[in-house]
């Protein structure tokens, strides 16, 4: 299976690549930092383009030639969800990049989503959950699915839309939780500032969400929504608790530092059935 990669040395993509490589997959990875991919541990055994998809003089038919699936990760701008820039450049920027893909004759895609499609609903959400986005990312990220759809009518192909939870591990945000966390660690601090930490989420480390994300596509008849995450609320708090113990490191969590994101309901996570049905496991 030949695959083309967009984003392939962002968080997700770094560590897609090398999953989608396990596989015995051919891959071409585009980036638009050729110095950033060199220093990845896969640069020497993939075809790696440096290129920014969004670019309008960018040679789509040449860049897709001889590919089976396209993984589309790239999508500037992250984790500044509450930018306009969302849905006033990405959306339609993406939506020209992958109608083209699609012209040149690429029959299956795989694009990232977000949790933040499911807007401010609490509790657990399944794919069959309506999309109710309350940020400027989830709603173009939203959007974009809905005009794929549209595009489908027209053109059909295979639309795999993975919806992404809370994600962390190697190559994470410098200011996600545990990546400041275990900066913390490092520099030998006596205390961490953080929330309350009752809030619940959905995480998932990233070299699972990466195998998960090869598996979809290696299921080439499968085309619609799945969630893309562990199924299992677990507290802010208890994953900071977590790490410490991990690293056998001892901090005050300075609880109620921060005020808890506007963003984001208190407490939310995925159904996962889907998921497990398809990669074969027992819920």
């Amino acid at each position: 299976m030949k695959v083309l990669v967009t984003g392939a040395t962002g968080f997700v993509g770094r560590h897609l690549v090398a999953a989608l490589l396990e596989r015995g997959c051919e891959v071409r990875a585009v980036a638009r930092n050729a110095e950033t991919a060199q220093g990845m541990p896969w640069i020497n055994h993939v075809e790696f383009v440096a290129a920014d998809i969004h670019a309008a003089d960018l040679n789509v038919v040449a860049l897709t030639e001889g590919i089976d699936a396209l993984v589309h990760l790239a999508w500037p701008g992250l984790p500044n969800y509450r930018a306009l820039f969302h849905f006033e450049h990405n959306l339609m920027a993406d939506y020209r990049f992958i109608k083209s893909a699609i012209e040149a004759g690429v029959s299956q895609v795989l694009v990232t989503g977000t949790c933040f499609e499911y807007g401010m609903q609490s509790g657990p959400l399944s794919e069959s959950t309506e999309p109710r986005p309350s940020n400027p990312y989830g709603l173009a990220k939203h959007t974009l699915h809905l005009f794929l759809q549209n595009l489908q009518q027209e053109q059909p192909f295979t639309l795999q839309w993975a919806r992404l939870f809370y994600l962390h591990g190697q190559g994470q945000n410098p200011n996600s939780l545990l990546a400041a966390l275990d900066r913390a660690i490092d520099a030998g601090e006596a205390s961490f500032n953080m929330s309350a930490g009752e809030q619940l989420r959905d995480f998932l480390a990233i070299e699972t969400a990466a195998s998960h994300l090869a598996a979809i596509l290696h299921q080439r008849d499968f085309g619609g929504v799945i969630n893309c995450a562990s199924g299992h609320p677990v507290s802010v708090r208890a994953l900071v608790e977590q790490r410490l113990r991990e690293r056998g490191a001892t901090l005050d969590l300075n609880l109620g530092h921060y005020p808890y994101p506007t963003h984001e309901p208190l407490a939310f996570w995925a159904v996962t059935e889907r998921l497990q049905q398809l990669l074969g496991e027992s819920p």
